[in-house]
């Protein structure tokens, strides 16, 4: 069972969501109260990006000390934040626009439960003015993590890219490398937790 905290100042909005998030009985949205902050696994605020001029440093001060360090933060709004400042957060997170379906709610509770960075791409990444943080992987590594997400294979992979299949296990050999890995799974959960793709 997923617990749930809805930290929430409209009335409106935490009924919205618990009605949303009642159809996935592996979700269980539990009070507000100290007893029950003690044991959650994820916390849904919406908390404005645009007020936040160090991210990282208010959300931290927003959770502490009463929410656990382990549970995810899910934030919900509309505007882009400062993804760098964002992954400096020692706490798994997510964000999506407030007019996320049900589906998509939960996806992103299942995910964060599972030590995953979520969200949608438009507010993960930075416009396409901005120079993209890579992390420690070069973009062609990059692209090859990213379909590894997807789930193809080396042969595949090789095709979508137009290289050769010993290029390609060269390439996802330097992921593991980089990333302190051994298999694909956790490359992938490396580069999701890393902001540097998405699912």
């Amino acid at each position: 069972m997923i617990r749930v905290l809805l930290k929430l100042s409209s009335p409106a909005l935490r009924a919205g969501l618990q009605a949303l998030l009642a159809s996935d009985k592996t979700i269980k949205v539990v009070n507000d109260s100290l007893d029950e902050e003690n044991d959650v696994d994820v916390i849904i605020t919406s908390t404005s990006f645009a007020s936040l001029s160090d991210t990282s440093t208010s959300l931290s001060a927003s959770f502490e000390p009463a929410s656990p360090s382990s549970a995810g933060i899910l934030l919900l709004g509309d505007d882009q934040p400062d993804v760098r400042e964002m992954r400096r957060l020692s706490r798994v997170w997510g964000i999506l626009p407030t007019d996320s379906s049900a589906e998509e709610l939960t996806a992103a509770i299942h995910a964060l439960s599972q030590g995953l960075i979520v969200g949608a791409p438009h507010l993960l990444f930075e416009s396409e003015g901005e120079p993209v943080e890579r992390g420690p992987l070069t973009e062609r590594e990059l692209e090859v993590l990213g379909l590894l997400a997807q789930g193809l294979a080396n042969k595949q992979i090789a095709v979508e890219l137009g290289i050769s299949e010993h290029t390609v296990k060269f390439h996802v050999s330097s992921i593991y490398t980089k990333l302190d890995v051994t298999n694909r799974t956790e490359a992938v959960r490396a580069g999701l937790r890393g902001g540097w793709i998405a699912l």
